[in-house]
């Protein structure tokens, strides 16, 4: 199991090697950072968005504006705050004028998120609104059905308990519905005191039969070249 320097450095490197300047997608014509994500490399709980919005972009970090105020109170409310969790969102790049995400920037973008997932390692995945929701959950069912109902799914190869929840934002424009953002949020500890949700057994991989080891006269492969020291922009990660 890697140690919790190991899973920063892994995905400091996924940031600075590939989404830093990722071209996936045309929103790489549009944005002003990507934002990758950020929190504890090593947390138990996670939080996944839609997508990032004007204060985000600029910033490059998640959840920055009016909903992350939002989302840091109802943290504390429950006794955790930012540093404890790792928060990210389900593209990294805003898309022009909020728009939703269209289908060909999700298919783009979610292998960052299950890398992040596999790397972190949560036992617990919170879904922010429908767009999240409905792709970690690989159904079409919206959030007002789900939200505050916790079941366990697979991300990629990882078993996590899923807990979908209104984006914080549905209360700012929905006074009302704080409320339930917050009687959901409350439940939050008592599902993170629960056993992790039991992994499946690793796929062995068979070792290479001897008529497909590598001929002598086949160049080796490259030795890895050893990553530099990160920029100072990488820090913005606030990765602990």
């Amino acid at each position: 199991m890697p140690t919790a320097a190991e899973r920063r450095e892994a995905l400091k490197a996924i940031y600075l090697d590939e989404a830093k300047d990722c071209q996936r997608c045309p929103l790489a014509e549009t944005r002003t950072n990507v934002v990758f994500g950020a929190g504890d490399a090593d947390a138990d709980l996670m939080f996944v968005g839609e997508a990032p919005g004007a204060n985000e972009d600029r910033m490059g970090l998640p959840f920055v504006g009016q909903a992350g105020k939002l989302l840091d109170r109802l943290l504390e409310e429950i006794g955790l705050e930012r540093g404890q969790v790792f928060i990210a969102n389900l593209l990294k790049c805003r898309p022009p004028g909020n728009r939703d995400p269209q289908p060909g920037e999700i298919e783009a973008c979610q292998e960052y998120l299950m890398r992040q997932v596999g790397l972190i390692e949560p036992k617990m995945v919170c879904t922010l609104g429908n767009f999240s929701t409905k792709l970690l959950r690989g159904d079409s069912t919206g959030i007002t059905r789900l939200h505050g109902r916790a079941e366990v799914r697979m991300l990629g190869e990882r078993a996590v308990r899923l807990y979908p929840l209104y984006h914080p934002a549905a209360a700012l424009y929905t006074p009302s519905m704080l409320e339930t953002l917050r009687a959901d949020f409350a439940g939050i500890p008592a599902l993170l005191a629960e056993p992790p949700p039991d992994q499946p057994e690793p796929v062995e991989v068979p070792e290479p039969a001897d008529d497909e080891a590598p001929r002598p006269d086949q160049a080796p492969e490259a030795e890895p070249v050893a990553a530099s020291s990160a920029p100072a922009d990488v820090e913005q990660l606030g990765l602990f």
